[in-house]
């Protein structure tokens, strides 16, 4: 009896861990799952919510083909902006039938920012662009220390100088390779049989530095881990979040 509640005990915290690494991850809070095609979550993408006033009686619709009203919001209404797609906002408020979370026309919203859509569509493209390097276990110019954490994992070795110009902070990071073997052995029937595994392999060493927080330089330390294509650049984190 006493195993079986250590083994549940140790099986709980695995769980827990788990589920706080998940929370903390950029991938979640920046992840471009669409409910519906060509809408995009923004919930959890920026440091603090947004929030827009309704400048207008706002009718607030189920999806973003914007038919068949579930209710409107009062002018002057404040609601937070939970995603978007070219013409509508979907936001999250008290409307006049009380609380509902849908689609509103960008034309009946109001924000504190005149370029807000212009920078969420930036910040759009920027985390579609990230997404896919750490997908890749990838780096480039541009990235944040968080996202390259993301995508590449604690560094082998890391250092940091205070100049002038500010502090800069230099990581080094390993790169691997999956590289086929062909191996022989003899089956049950002893047959010769080839198998092929796949080994994990140094290709070589990645050096990056940073400025105020975000990539400025990728350095081949050792071997060729880049393979001749050059250091990759993605726009730097979009400025108003």
């Amino acid at each position: 009896m006493k195993a079986y509640c250590l083994v549940l005990l140790a099986l709980c915290i695995s769980q827990a861990a788990q589920a706080q690494s998940a929370a903390s991850s950029p991938r979640n809070r920046s992840s471009l799952a669409t409910v519906e095609p060509g809408t995009f979550p923004l919930e959890g993408m920026t440091p603090k919510s947004i929030v827009l006033k309704v400048q207008i009686e706002a009718p607030v619709y189920p999806t973003s083909k914007l038919q068949g009203a579930l209710g409107s919001f009062a002018p002057g209404t404040l609601v937070t902006l939970i995603a978007m797609s070219d013409t509508a906002y979907r936001v999250r408020g008290r409307a006049r039938h009380g609380d509902v979370a849908g689609w509103v026309l960008m034309a009946d919203l109001k924000s504190a920012d005149p370029n807000l859509n212009a920078n969420l569509k930036k910040l759009i493209e920027r985390t579609k662009m990230v997404d896919d390097l750490i997908q890749h276990k990838q780096v480039a110019l541009g990235m944040t220390s968080q996202e390259v954490h993301a995508s590449m994992g604690k560094p082998a070795r890391k250092s940091s100088r205070i100049t002038a110009a500010g502090k800069e902070e230099r990581l080094e990071y390993a790169v691997y390779d999956q590289v086929p073997q062909t191996t022989s052995g003899v089956n049950a029937f002893g047959q010769i049989v080839q198998t092929v595994v796949y080994v994990r392999v140094e290709v070589g060493t990645l050096s990056l530095s940073f400025k105020d927080n975000v990539v400025s330089e990728i350095e081949e330390t050792k071997g060729n881990p880049l393979r001749g294509g050059g250091a990759r650049t993605v726009p730097p984190p979009v400025a108003g979040f």
